[in-house]
């Protein structure tokens, strides 16, 4: 069997395939021997005592770069170990084994078309939100006189990655508002923005589904459905790094035509990984802008001195070149990790933390809450501004009693908590009292 059916083949199981067992093989035995198995997480203490972070301070900004949990310390450590002992054969068998059973990234892929709903061969392995979104907007067929429409509360990395495509392309980027204030925009009036918005020139619609600026979180199904009932051609690209791993939604299933996330946040995965999800009809439209190492064809067709064959697939749309092999490899211990706590578990703590967070800074005098107190249009992330205070001096108050907050790197700055599996409701009752304190109510 060749190489190249091999991999397709194996990317078309069922996805329950990574997430069933570890690694088959040869070298798995040995690699299980440096890497414990899956620890108890059945509490949430249990789960806590997996990060190892400093417990002299409340770690309320764990979304910017998570700690990496024990599994997946141990997971790449014992890549490490094994790269460090013998380089070529590790990375030469398990990077590019022509057995589907032994091609680690093949089991990644795996893991993640489990937790998002889709199929392995939809999966594109990057480094983070940033690659994904700017591999997708290179990637698409703009061309003179064609729009992207975005809006005013998309991160810098979305923004400038449509700006570098659509000058690239002779196309052009417009932005808009979906709400003035986050904290009591409605599905509807969102919705309506976004279909007032498109125009006969538009082509792709680039949407947030957290917005890191505010915490709102986009009823993105519902702006899917309207969308696609009148303007069915026009490509919806999502940047989806705060709503992956923080709730109980199956990315495959929100209906984007591509989604992009980092896995280093909320999913814990090794610092350096992400992916991007699509459909087999939306790879195709796309042109790669980096070589792959991954399909065969890639290969075969530049030794025979030919074109390549067959449309552009997740597989070729994904960077090659060497990697930081034992951090992508170690991502499997994140998805296992979030697979042995369950999505519905996971993401309704987050909303119980949170939803904690909202009610009480909600009934501090002088506090003003920029997050919608909706769990449906909030995930976690909490927006605040404490009157008379810039968010950097309420972030530097927060710090002096040992709580890391952070503000957001905007126009228009609040200070931000945001309550995550490392965090308790004690904890959160701490900084709702030293917000308390630095507002002087």
């Amino acid at each position: 069997m060749s190489t190249a059916l091999s991999r397709r083949r194996f990317l078309a199981m069922p996805a329950a395939f990574g997430a069933a067992s570890l690694l088959p093989g040869g070298f798995a035995a040995a690699l299980a021997e440096e890497a414990p198995p899956m620890p108890d997480l059945s509490d949430w203490g249990k789960v806590r005592a997996q990060f190892d972070l400093d417990p002299a301070w409340l770690h309320f900004a764990s979304f910017y770069l998570a700690s990496h949990p024990k599994p997946v310390r141990d997971a790449v450590e014992a890549w490490r170990r094994a790269i460090d002992r013998d380089p070529y054969q590790t990375v030469e068998h398990n990077g590019y084994s022509e057995d589907p059973a032994e091609w680690v990234p093949g089991h990644v892929l795996a893991a993640i078309a489990g937790y998002v709903g889709g199929r392995a061969g939809d999966i594109a392995l990057t480094h983070n939100t940033t690659e994904g979104l700017a591999l997708v907007y290179h990637g698409l067929p703009l061309k003179p006189g064609d729009e992207v429409l975005a809006t005013a509360h998309d991160h810098y990395s979305h923004i400038t990655s449509i700006a570098y495509a659509t000058r690239r392309a002779g196309a052009s980027m417009r932005r808009i508002a979906l709400y003035e204030d986050a904290a009591t925009a409605t599905p509807d009036a969102m919705v309506g923005r976004l279909l007032q918005a498109v125009s006969p020139r538009t082509r792709v619609v680039g949407l947030t589904w957290v917005h890191s600026s505010t915490g709102m979180r986009l009823p993105v199904r519902e702006m899917v459905d309207a969308l696609k009932e009148r303007h069915p051609d026009v490509l919806l690209v999502v940047d989806g790094v705060h709503g992956f791993g923080s709730t109980d939604v199956a990315a495959a299933t929100l209906g984007a035509d591509y989604f992009c996330a980092g896995c280093h946040k909320w999913m814990f995965a090794p610092r350096g990984t992400g992916m991007v999800w699509a459909s087999a009809e939306n790879w195709a439209r796309l042109t790669p802008i980096v070589p792959d190492f991954s399909e065969i064809e890639g290969w075969n067709a530049w030794i025979e001195g030919r074109e390549r064959k067959g449309p552009t697939t997740a597989e070729r749309m994904t960077p090659g070149g060497f990697q930081a092999f034992e951090h992508q490899w170690g991502a499997l211990a994140a998805f296992r990790m979030h697979e042995a706590m369950g999505r519905a578990r996971v993401g309704a703590r987050i909303r119980e933390l949170n939803d904690q967070l909202k009610a009480d800074l909600a009934g501090i005098r002088k506090v003003r809450l920029h997050t919608p107190m909706s769990g449906e249009l909030s995930a976690g992330l909490v927006a605040f501004e404490v009157d008379g205070l810039k968010p950097e001096d309420v972030v530097k108050r927060l710090l002096q009693a040992r709580i890391v907050a952070s503000s957001s790197p905007y126009a228009v700055s609040y200070a931000r908590l945001a309550p995550s599996l490392v965090n308790t409701p004690e904890e959160v009752e701490r900084a709702v009292r030293a917000v308390r304190a630095i507002a002087g109510a």
